[in-house]
């Protein structure tokens, strides 16, 4: 069967575990594997890989449940819940035992500790001697007589040369010394652990290509290993590289948000979000922007770099505000009525919210911003008096006078019939159009950024603006 092709149809999963929220770098993994799914005509599945119960938490699922829907990224069977499972890893692990595949290991943490010290002590690499192991079939069945704690280990095959065929980084081969005999259920609470559970699975739900970061690679030369002695057939192995941040490090909170929430709280995008994760190791000729459908058409997993990716947030910001200056005002009204709700609007009037969103449209990067912009039009704020005192002085309130005077003769607030008031008192006073335009902007909206004069008089209304204007005279 060839690596870059599979007979049956596609299976792909997204399996976080949901012991925080949702990492970017997690959403970009998921991403990668709907694109392939959503390409093929295949079925992307999720699974909740729970099994860390100190960790694990139901505000950790819903928190990954949120980031997925706030995604678009819809699946297609699940989520699955792994502790939902345990009797079924259960089944396999005894299977392995019984087969002489696995045993149990009676080892105490002191013990392990001295066998790892004293292979420091030796500079050689630490694998467990398999004590255990060579204990006679009576001495076993007396020490789980006895009830003594014990784990279950898996008996790694020393002569095997594992060789990893992955769509990303190319042929990989482990030594089978190199591995050591994994515990697949532990002895503190008898779960079975991740490489066990990831395995039975994978081969139950019949997953075709496991995609996932490459901090994963090393446990697949074991869970290689553990799909053989379960009789599986092997999936298609693709490990995507991790996401750094700018000083080369992985991406974390020193360099900026790695939620996915966090950024649909800064105003992002979802579309803006996943048009820069996919970008994050692929890339198509010298394409920036892609839409859903372009990614799911040009997306290849074979052209997925190799190396790290540095996540650059000016690079994000450019992109939402690309997706903003592009939307549907329509689209935009109930994200941004959501921020000027938290701001305090009690009821936000959708024509003139419409006339703000557009206003705004071409001027900022985020919603909020775009909520911080607008916000006077809904909300009561207060002028900011060095603002009003250093753009309004006394030549200043003789032109706003004046144009307050010309405005309340002015029959409609648009712009070509604001724009000829505004000449009128250019002319009478002989300056050019910033010298009444600046000062008015100031006065109506009382801040030193805000739309533009005749954006704002039209929306507020000739009366609103006059009072507004009056009241700095």
């Amino acid at each position: 069967m060839s690596q870059s092709t599979n007979q049956n149809p596609v299976r792909v999963r997204f399996a976080p575990s949901p012991t925080g929220y949702l990492h970017v770098g997690g959403a970009r993994t998921a991403l990668y594997n709907y694109l392939l799914a959503q390409k093929t005509g295949g079925t992307f599945v999720l699974r909740i890989e729970d099994t860390d119960l100190e960790r694990s938490t139901p505000e950790s699922i819903q928190a990954i449940l949120d980031g997925m829907n706030w995604l678009g990224l819809k699946w297609n069977e699940g989520p699955f819940y792994q502790t939902k499972r345990f009797d079924l890893y259960n089944e396999h692990i005894d299977k392995l035992v019984k087969d002489g595949k696995a045993y149990p290991c009676f080892c105490t943490a002191e013990d392990l500790t001295v066998k790892r010290q004293a292979d420091q002590a030796a500079k050689i690499k630490y694998r467990y001697d398999r004590t255990c192991w060579r204990l006679s079939a009576d001495e076993r069945a007396q020490k789980i007589a006895a009830k003594i704690p014990h784990c279950i280990r898996f008996l790694s095959n020393d002569d095997e040369l594992i060789k990893i065929q992955d769509l990303i980084k190319g042929e990989v081969i482990v030594d089978g010394k190199e591995l050591d005999d994994l515990i697949i259920r532990r002895s503190s609470d008898g779960a079975p652990t991740y490489n066990l559970t990831v395995v039975v699975d994978d081969a139950l739900m019949n997953i075709t290509h496991v995609i996932r970061g490459d901090d994963h690679l090393n446990n697949t030369p074991r869970q290689i290993q553990l799909y053989k002695a379960l009789g599986y057939e092997l999936p298609i192995f693709a490990h995507v590289p991790m996401i750094l941040g700018s000083d080369k490090k992985r991406l974390s909170k020193r360099h900026g948000a790695t939620s996915v929430m966090a950024y649909r709280e800064m105003g992002f995008l979802p579309q803006a979000l996943l048009n820069y994760l996919v970008k994050l190791g692929w890339s198509h000729k010298d394409q920036e922007v892609f839409s859903m459908a372009e990614m799911i058409d040009l997306f290849k997993l074979e052209s997925v770099s190799s190396s790290a990716a540095i996540f650059n947030p000016e690079k994000l910001l450019w992109l939402n505000g690309h997706y903003i200056r592009e939307a549907n005002p329509e689209d935009l009204m109930p994200l941004v009525s959501e921020f000027l709700t938290q701001k305090g609007a009690s009821f936000i009037d959708q024509t003139l919210l419409r006339k703000a969103v557009v206003c705004a449209q071409q001027k900022v990067k985020t919603i909020v911003e775009m909520a911080d912009f607008i916000d006077l039009f809904f909300v009561e704020t207060q002028p900011e008096a060095d603002v009003i005192e250093k753009n309004i002085n006394d030549d200043a309130k003789k032109v706003l006078t004046r144009l307050a005077t010309e405005l309340k003769k002015c029959l409609v607030a648009d712009h070509d019939s604001l724009h000829a008031e505004f000449e009128k008192v250019m002319l009478e006073f002989n300056v050019g159009l910033g010298k009444v335009a600046n000062p008015a902007r100031v006065a109506i909206s009382g801040r030193k950024i805000s739309p533009s004069v005749f954006d704002m008089i039209e929306i507020f209304g000739i009366l609103e603006s006059v009072r507004r204007i009056e009241a700095v005279c």
